[in-house]
């Protein structure tokens, strides 16, 4: 338990019943009404840390759904709504039979999509996010998957000053949301 403001809190969600994942039929009611739409794609991230950090960061962010395919990656298990506390409840989670299929679906609808690759010659601090927008991040270790990455219409990095060649899934899902939240409260788009 973390102490705030002299009380005790557990660090886990108080709803309800749990909330199962949305399937990819469910994406178009989920952001019919959005002109735009701000969503994370989460190509085969397996760790339910991350996931539960990502979510937990997605809602704080205003994410309008969290996309992921349905093999090679994680669920919403018990870590994974502990780690978000309380925000697996409460973000859109759509789980996708064909990831790629699903993209190019998005891209139909005019959701421009961004993935994020250590190979990209673009920064993120130079890509307009507010309009509509799907921010793909990729798996732990590897990144994207080549065809997930060639289904995006441009891909940005982070600069990185030291040593280390990335940063975690979780935390660039955070650099990323807010980057857009910025831009998009700046632009009067929230």
């Amino acid at each position: 338990m973390r102490k705030r403001g002299g009380e005790a809190r557990e660090n886990r969600h108080r709803g309800g019943g749990e909330k199962k994942p949305y399937h990819e039929g469910d994406l178009e009611a989920l952001i019919a009404h959005r002109e735009a739409p701000l969503l994370l794609i989460l190509d085969c991230v397996q760790d339910p840390n991350n996931l539960g950090a990502i979510l937990r960061t997605a809602d704080g962010a205003g994410v309008d759904a969290v996309i992921a395919p349905k093999d090679k990656s994680v669920g919403l298990t018990e870590t994974v709504r502990r780690v978000a506390v309380g925000a697996a409840e409460t973000v859109p989670f759509v789980k996708v039979t064909n990831l790629a299929r699903t993209m190019r679906a998005l891209k139909e609808r005019g959701i421009w999509i961004v993935g994020t690759s250590d190979r990209a010659k673009q920064s993120l601090y130079e890509t307009d996010l507010k309009g509509p927008v799907a921010i793909v991040m990729g798996r732990e270790g590897e990144g994207m998957r080549q065809l997930t990455e060639k289904e995006c219409d441009f891909l940005v990095q982070f600069p990185m000053k030291g040593k280390v060649e990335c940063l975690n899934v979780s935390v660039s899902a955070g650099v990323c949301l807010y980057e857009a939240v910025r831009q998009r409260e700046s632009a009067n788009v929230i």
